[in-house]
């Protein structure tokens, strides 16, 4: 898919598409449960659709429809059949094509979250798919993981660390990830969290809803 049709999907056009964020971060490290949480809180007050990747399977949506968060038309699953930063940075048609089916089902849409199949600290989402972008870490890999860097934990817009419950238990400092994520991220903004404590994922899901206020504010300020 070429560039112009990537640039005239991200560009603000006056005409209030969807904001679109994207959750990735490798296998395990909590994004599904991190979308429901979204879904469940956001639901309410947005009006929301998401679409999972998994390499062969669609074990994600399948969740996200069984946990009830969102109606089940408005959840879509890719198989990208291939390593998930291609479907999300190289290759995004596949993405795009379920991005907007949802629009066109059921727009005007507040939020379109988008979910990478689980991968490692390399991957990122094009710009030409996600306007924002959230990796997620968790601490059982330790408290080193922050440091080691890569593009998904340095140029993230949003670095979420999940499953600080687990962190007693593995001997991770949460204190020294802090620090470090801080170190390597520079003013990008980071955030704690235990999805299991608080399945609302209330500090994650109020600066989405920031980001959606400020994307639509831009809207109507480009249409006016």
């Amino acid at each position: 898919m070429g560039a112009n049709h990537e640039d005239h999907h991200h560009a603000p056009d006056g005409h209030g598409r969807a904001l679109r964020l994207g959750v990735g971060g490798p296998v395990g490290s909590g994004k599904t449960a991190l979308v429901a949480a979204l879904c469940r809180t956001l639901g309410p007050s947005l009006s929301l659709g998401v679409v999972t990747n998994d390499i062969y399977t669609t074990e994600d949506a399948e969740f996200l429809r069984r946990a009830g968060v969102l109606d089940e038309e408005r959840i879509l699953a890719v198989e990208t059949g291939c390593c998930p930063h291609t479907a999300i940075r190289d290759d995004i048609a596949a993405n795009l094509d379920a991005v907007e089916t949802l629009e066109d089902r059921f727009g005007p849409l507040d939020l379109v979250i988008v979910e990478s199949g689980g991968d490692n600290l390399t991957a990122t989402f094009s710009r030409g798919l996600a306007d924002r972008q959230i990796f997620v870490l968790d601490v059982s890999g330790g408290d080193k993981v922050p440091r080691k860097g890569g593009p998904g934990v340095t140029t993230a817009d949003l670095l979420v660390v999940n499953k600080t419950d687990l962190a007693p238990m593995v001997g991770a400092d949460l204190g020294v990830m802090d620090r470090d994520a801080a170190a390597v991220r520079g003013a990008r903004p980071v955030l704690f969290t235990s999805i299991r404590q608080d399945p609302t994922a209330a500090t994650v899901a109020a600066w989405v809803s920031e980001q959606v206020a400020a994307w639509s504010h831009a809207h109507a300020a480009h249409a006016s």
